[in-house]
């Protein structure tokens, strides 16, 4: 409704919704570093931003196989297995995201400032503002006139204060489970609060999608990314978060980055239509699969 109001396009409207889809993230970092157990946070922040595109844009492909009344063009991109998206969605946020990717990596790779500081939570906090202003300025429009009511609006404050609520859950829940396993907090927050925390990610992507809009449903995930990398990013870095296993935190890091680069190949790789075959989709669904091979054979070398 805000996104109507204040007349944003779909690929900004993705911008702004993100600050609400990815607030699980963010509270849970809140919670984690409030609770001085900033590994689990740190997981999260990348555990969450390597599963999500592949997952996503899987749940977009399949919700957008709904035909929509009176729009011949999707039917076409039905009749063709196409995910179609704008082409807009790649210079306003993907390309945006792979920036905030490499500042993350200049500020916490080099050995002499390696780790999460104070003053890279506030240089990824001003990345945020610089993000989301730039996703605004590019796809502003007139606005609509939107009538709001009271129920709209305690929903929405309800919903806030259950995300609040289910982060210190989530939070406490990963340090039992790390316990009793016995793996590390970041281990924790890669494989159980990352994955935790895409479920409203999930509700958001199939609803926007099957509504229609197959652009902002699909490319929201960009923009939750993006909020995660920067806003959930800043409370970790408030207390000072040391990277102890580095070879597992560069990795992670590079797969991250992965995830957006083949985001943005993959979208202009067909010069008639932009979006994503139903085999880019297997290949976005692949590289996940090689992410667990590599964590799972080189990295924390199991077997």
């Amino acid at each position: 409704m805000l996104r109507k109001q204040w007349g944003l396009t779909a690929s900004a409207g993705a911008a702004f919704l993100a600050i609400v889809t990815a607030s699980p993230e963010v509270a849970i970092n809140i919670a984690s570093a409030a609770r001085d157990v900033s590994g689990i946070g740190l997981g999260n922040l990348l555990g969450s931003n390597i599963i999500s595109i592949p997952l996503m844009v899987t749940i977009a492909y399949f919700a957008s196989r709904k035909q929509f009344k009176n729009n011949k063009e999707h039917q076409e991109h039905r009749d063709k297995n196409i995910l179609a998206l704008n082409k807009r969605s790649v210079a306003v946020l993907s390309l945006p995201y792979l920036g905030i990717i490499a500042l993350v990596a200049i500020l916490t790779l080099p050995k002499p400032w390696r780790g999460l500081q104070p003053i890279d939570g506030w240089i990824m906090l001003g990345a945020y503002i610089a993000f989301l202003a730039h996703a605004i300025v590019k796809g502003k429009q007139k606005g609509k006139n939107v009538e709001w009511n009271k129920r709209q609006v305690w929903l929405s404050i309800a919903g806030a204060i259950a995300i609040a609520t289910g982060a210190l859950f989530i939070v406490k829940a990963t340090e039992n489970i790390v316990s009793v396993l016995g793996i590390s907090e970041i281990v924790g927050g890669l494989f159980i609060t990352g994955i935790m925390t895409t479920a409203p990610e999930i509700f958001k992507t199939w609803s926007v999608v099957k509504g229609g809009e197959v652009t902002a449903g699909t490319t929201s995930v960009i923009a939750d990314n993006a909020v995660t990398m920067t806003l959930a990013f800043f409370p970790l870095a408030l207390v000072t978060t040391p990277i102890e296993d580095f070879q597992l935190y560069w990795v992670n890091l590079a797969f991250v980055g992965l995830m957006p680069l083949l985001y943005s190949l993959f979208i202009h790789q067909s010069k008639e239509q932009h979006g994503f075959t139903h085999w880019q989709i297997f290949a976005f669904d692949a590289a996940y699969i090689v992410y667990l091979m590599v964590m799972v054979f080189f990295v924390l070398k199991l077997f």
